[in-house]
C-alpha cells in the first residue's frame, strides 16, 4: 500500500472517530467490559451457553462482513479467536448504524451479548452492547500482501503478530523456554541473581566491548559481554548455587547468527565440575523439549534432531583431524585463532546432532581450569550446527588467573581486540577462596531458533537491532 493510500485510509478512519465520538463519547476508554480471556471462553463454552448469561468480551477486529441486517466480525485477544454477530433488531436505537458506519478491522471493541452456535456450528456471540476499547487510524497490513520486507516486518513486529499466528507462536516458544530453565534450576536449589550490566570492566568472555562513559562519576563503563565474574564472586560470598537469566552484548557485525545484545542463561555451582554440567546441560535441553514440543524430536531444515538419544561426545582436536584433515603437527603448528576459523568453518557446521565438543585449547578460555598441558577442562554443546552451550571447570587459582590476564593483555597490546580483561577486583576475590565450581552459558536465542526451526535470528528477537532506514 502506498503512503498516499494509507493517508487517505487515515484521513476516513479520523472521520469515523469523529462519528463514533459525537455518538457515544470517548473510543479511547480507560476500562471496558471484559469478562475472561477468548482462550478461557473457547474452553468453558458450553458451561455457560447453558448458564444463558450473558457475556462481556474484547479483542481486536481482524475480519468483518456485512450481510443485509447482520454484520459479523471476528474479534482476537492474543489468546484465541472468536465470532461476534451483530443484528440490527438486537442492538439499541442507532447502535447498529454506528457499528456498520465505524468499525474497521484493526479497531479493538468490547462487545455484550448471548452466546450462541450458527446453524453452521461455529460458536459466537450474539452482539447486545458494543464500543470501542481503542479506534485503529491505521489500516492493518494486508495478509497476504503487506510486510514483505525483511527489515520492515522486523521494525514493525507488533504488526506482524497481530497478523501472524506462526510469529505469536514463536515468541510463545520463547517464553516457555525461559520459564522451563528456570524452574528446572530452581527445583534444583539455586538462587537467581541479578548482576550489573554496566561494568566497570567488559568481562567474562573474549570479544568486543561496547564502551560508554557515566558523566556524574566520569568513568568510562562496558556493557557486560558475560555476568560470569559477578557471579563467580556469589559463590565466593558463600551462594553454592546461583544463576542469571539477562542480557549481554558484544560489538561485532550484525548477520543472521548474531545480534549485538543478546539473551543468556549462566549458571555457576560450587562443587561442580565440567562433567556434573555436561549431566546437567543434557538433562535440561531433554526435559525443556519435550515439555515445550511434546516431542524429542524436532525438525530442522532438512534434518530432524533427535535428543533422545545420549549426546555424543567428541574432542576438539578430534574434529579438526576428521573434519579439516589436519595432523597433530599441523594443529600445533596453528594458532588458537586459525584453529577457531578451522573448526567454524568445516567442523561446526557439520554437527547436525547433539553433540558435546570437549577439551579446548587454553588459550581460547582463559577462565576456565587446566585439565592438561595447553588443554582446559571445557565442552561446547553444538545442535543443528550452532553453538548453544559453552561451559567449563571455573579456573579458581588466583596465581593462574593473574598469569592468563596477562596473557590477555599482551595479546591485546598486539592488536587483538578479543581479549579477556584483567580485573583486579576478581583477583582480589580470589584470593579469598573459592571453591571448585562448574559454570554453564546458554544462548536462548539460538536455543529458540533449534526449537522453531528458524535460521535466521533475527525471526526469534522481537526487537532485533537493525540498520536506520
Amino acid at each position: 500500500m502506498t503512503l498516499r493510500a494509507t493517508d487517505a485510509l487515515r484521513e476516513e478512519r479520523l472521520k469515523k472517530l469523529q462519528q463514533y465520538e459525537a455518538a457515544r463519547g470517548t473510543a479511547y476508554p480507560i476500562a471496558v467490559a471484559h469478562d475472561m480471556p477468548l482462550k478461557e471462553l473457547r474452553e468453558r463454552f458450553e458451561e455457560l451457553r447453558a448458564g444463558g448469561s450473558a457475556c462481556a468480551l474484547a479483542g481486536r477486529v481482524l475480519f468483518v462482513r456485512g450481510q443485509g441486517g447482520v454484520i459479523f466480525f471476528d474479534i482476537h485477544d492474543g489468546t484465541g479467536k472468536f465470532q461476534c454477530i451483530a443484528k440490527k433488531g438486537a442492538l439499541p436505537d442507532g447502535d447498529f448504524a454506528l457499528l456498520a458506519d465505524t468499525l474497521d478491522i484493526g479497531d479493538i471493541v468490547s462487545v455484550q451479548g448471548a452466546l450462541m452456535v450458527t446453524a453452521r456450528g461455529e460458536e459466537s456471540i450474539e452482539v447486545r452492547q458494543w464500543r470501542f476499547a481503542a479506534k485503529s487510524l491505521r489500516p492493518l497490513p494486508d495478509k497476504r500482501h503487506g510486510l514483505k520486507d525483511d527489515d520492515e516486518r522486523f521494525r514493525r513486529r507488533y504488526l506482524e503478530s497481530v497478523r501472524d499466528e506462526a510469529v505469536r507462536e514463536r515468541f510463545l516458544m520463547r517464553s516457555k523456554i525461559i520459564q522451563s530453565i528456570r524452574e528446572f534450576l530452581l527445583k534444583r536449589g539455586f538462587v537467581e541473581f541479578e548482576t550489573p550490566v554496566l561494568q566497570r570492566l567488559a568481562g567474562g568472555a573474549s570479544a568486543v566491548p561496547f564502551e560508554t562513559h557515566h558523566k556524574a562519576l566520569d568513568i568510562p563503563l562496558y556493557l557486560r559481554i558475560a555476568p560470569e565474574l559477578p557471579l563467580k564472586m556469589l559463590l565466593i560470598g558463600g551462594f553454592p548455587k546461583v544463576f542469571e537469566i539477562g542480557r549481554a552484548f558484544r560489538n561485532e557485525g550484525i548477520d543472521v547468527t548474531h545480534n549485538p545484545e543478546f539473551s543468556i542463561v549462566e549458571w555457576y555451582e560450587a562443587f561442580g565440575s565440567a562433567e556434573k554440567a555436561m549431566g546437567d546441560v543434557e538433562k535440561l535441553l531433554k526435559n525443556l523439549v519435550v515439555e515445550a514440543t511434546g516431542s524429542a524430536a524436532l525438525p530442522f531444515g532438512e534434518s530432524e534432531i533427535n535428543l533422545e538419544k545420549p549426546f555424543s561426545i567428541i574432542t576438539y582436536r578430534e574434529l579438526l583431524t576428521h573434519y579439516a584433515g589436519l595432523s597433530s603437527d599441523e594443529i600445533e603448528k596453528k594458532s588458537a585463532k586459525e584453529l577457531d576459523a578451522l573448526y567454524k568453518r568445516l567442523c561446526r557446521p557439520r554437527l547436525i546432532q547433539p553433540t558435546f565438543v570437549t577439551e579446548y585449547p587454553e588459550e581460547m578460555l582463559p577462565l576456565a581450569k587446566k585439565l592438561k598441558e595447553g588443554i582446559v577442562d571445557a565442552f561446547q554443546l553444538i545442535i543443528g550446527g550452532y553453538e548453544l552451550v559453552k561451559a567449563f571447570s571455573e579456573l579458581n587459582d588466583p596465581l593462574d588467573q593473574r598469569k592468563r590476564f596477562e596473557r590477555e593483555a599482551r595479546k591485546k597490546a598486539q592488536g587483538d581486540e578479543e581479549t579477556q580483561p584483567s580485573d583486579e577486583e576478581f583477583l582480589e576475590a580470589l584470593e579469598y577462596g573459592m571453591p571448585p565450581a562448574g559454570g554453564v552459558g546458554i544462548g536462548i536465542d539460538r536455543l529458540t531458533m533449534l526449537l522453531t526451526n528458524t535460521k535466521n535470528i533475527r525471526e526469534v528477537i522481537f526487537f532485533p537491532t537493525l540498520r536506520p532506514k
